[in-house]
């Protein structure tokens, strides 16, 4: 298989399913790195179609022979256990998902919503709202947590958002967790969350974002990401985030940009998952975010995603989080016209079943975000 390899900075024409091979060819510090995290497995999984179906494979899969003996490769973080699977056949396919021509005049059909007027429509919090040159908080009226609020962006269209309005959300966002925890201080677990159009679970279209403060434990993923690091340390006296990113960056699918680390997820959890490792959730974080999802909807088709912003408490709980930076996780959630579900049984009890290539994702990632 032709490759195209520059370390640090690569653009590798390879696939996902070429991983065994591309960890072979990793120095043996980076090797020794990626077999400290992940577990990798390959298989084959064959088919006998009947001759009836020929002409309808054909049609879909450009020819019988390409679905007969079908490579499979399993990825699975060892600490976090996270586990993804990817198939040779869907996995080389384009990445497409094109955003559906209709979908604007859809948009524009859910407006006016409770959103487009948000001091007559939308409760404040017992504190009041924090308001912003782009957005402005509401309390959450059916909440999943003590102190749940909506960040609420002034500009109906989910999809038109700029880099000051991403600033924006999250600057508002830091005042409202500040504010919530000066009415409670034993609140300090913080949670910022954005799902964009129905695919991703919005209820409302207009472009809104989602903030919590939780208290005596950190939601469970954030918390499990936290155990992982400190057991890894104690085990390898290693920091296991900078193994993550350095053996990403090592395959070409991690990248630093300024103070922001880069990352095509090697184990995504759905469609074209970027992660951004961050030190802090300041503007050069924001402004990185809004660069990756203006890359993930303008060149990567996409427009329903999920994304959440893990980072430490708030104050101090006398828990180890030393080794725990901020992360940004940013997911495809496909068409969201399409009535199908991207999650099943699989995703919500077993195991990531994914067709876009970490590979291709990084690609085109590089070549859409700039350096600072």
């Amino acid at each position: 298989m032709d490759e195209r390899q520059d370390v640090g900075h690569a653009v590798i024409d390879r696939s996902i399913v070429d991983l065994p091979r591309a960890i072979e060819r990793m120095t043996e510090e980076h090797q020794a790195a990626f077999n400290r995290l992940y577990h990798v497995s390959e298989t084959i999984g064959t088919i006998d179609p009947p001759e009836h179906m020929h002409r309808w494979i054909e049609r879909y899969f450009g020819s019988v022979e390409a679905v007969l003996n079908q490579h499979v490769v399993k990825v699975t973080n060892k600490h976090t256990l996270d586990a993804t699977l990817f198939n040779d056949l869907r996995s080389r396919r384009p990445l497409e998902a094109r955003i559906p021509v209709d979908l604007a005049d859809e948009i524009a059909k859910t407006a006016p919503d409770p959103f487009c007027e948000p001091l007559h429509n939308t409760p404040a919090d017992v504190f009041g709202r924090v308001e912003g040159e782009h957005s402005l908080t509401a309390s959450n009226i059916a909440k999943y947590d003590g102190f749940h609020g909506v960040v609420i962006f002034r500009e109906h269209d989910p999809l038109a958002f700029t880099g000051d309005v991403v600033r924006d959300a999250v600057d508002v966002s830091r005042q409202w967790l500040q504010r919530c925890h000066e009415q409670d201080p034993d609140a300090v677990y913080p949670l910022f969350m954005w799902n964009c159009l129905w695919k991703s679970g919005a209820s409302i279209p207009h472009g809104h974002a989602q903030i919590s403060l939780t208290k005596g434990m950190h939601y469970g993923k954030v918390e499990l990401q936290r155990r992982s690091a400190v057991a890894y340390r104690e085990q390898f006296d290693r920091n296991y985030f900078d193994d993550l990113y350095a053996v990403h960056e090592e395959l070409g699918l991690g990248r630093q940009i300024g103070n922001v680390k880069v990352m095509a997820n090697l184990t995504p959890l759905k469609e074209k998952e970027i992660v951004l490792i961050g030190n802090q959730v300041d503007a050069e974080l924001s402004d990185m975010i809004y660069q990756v999802l203006r890359c993930l909807i303008e060149d990567l088709n996409t427009a329903s995603f999920n994304l959440a912003i893990w980072e430490r408490p708030i104050a101090n709980t006398g828990e180890n989080w030393d080794d725990m930076p901020v992360m940004v996780r940013i997911v495809d959630r496909g068409d969201p016209l399409n009535r199908t579900s991207d999650f099943g049984a699989m995703e919500l009890y077993a195991a990531s079943v994914v067709s876009s290539d970490p590979f291709r994702v990084a690609e085109t990632l590089w070549s859409s975000i700039q350096d600072s």
